[in-house]
């Protein structure tokens, strides 16, 4: 076990401890590191207090020191997992095979980009009970909102469709 406490400017004392070479019951060949993530201190909140575990199946883990800076931006991670999640629709699909899901899974990464791009140029477009957002600062939750507006002012690639020959005959 190897235990490293350090001092983080807004979290305070923090003690990281990590187990090492473990494994689940049976899987002996793949090796398993459990991490314990503590805040320390005496006016802590309960929730402030809780430890985290955490279990890595990696190949290779990185020094004790660089894992609390790892695991602080986890919450941008958590945020774009629940944004693609709940705006974006990610897991709404029901795919017949996983590569249709993982091809889907690709295009998210995609359209987050093009979301943040549209950023600026797109015109924020509240709903009723919304406050307004100053241009070029809207959150990609709002830019998803206004992105129909550029849509429309795009327009698509795609020919206008033909009419069908027989349409006389159909009235």
């Amino acid at each position: 076990m190897e235990t490293l406490e350090l001092e983080d400017p807004v979290w305070g004392t923090i003690e990281i401890k990590r187990w090492t070479d473990l494994h689940f019951r049976n899987t002996a060949d793949i090796p398993m590191e459990i991490i314990l993530i503590q805040r320390k201190g005496i006016k802590l909140s309960i929730d402030a207090a809780k430890p985290v575990w955490l279990a890595c199946l990696v190949e290779k883990m990185p020094a004790l020191k660089e894992i609390w800076p790892i695991y602080q931006r986890r919450f941008a991670i958590e945020h774009w997992n629940k944004f693609t999640k709940q705006r974006l629709h990610w897991t709404v699909p029901k795919f017949s095979t996983p590569e249709q899901g993982e091809r889907w899974s690709d295009l998210m990464p995609v359209l987050t980009w093009q979301l943040w791009l549209a950023r600026e140029i797109v015109k924020d477009n509240p709903l009723p009970w919304q406050k307004t957002q100053e241009a070029g600062h809207l959150t990609p939750g709002r830019v998803a909102q206004s992105f129909i507006g550029l849509l429309a002012v795009i327009g698509t690639p795609a020919k206008n469709p033909k009419p069908r020959s027989n349409v006389s005959r159909l009235a």
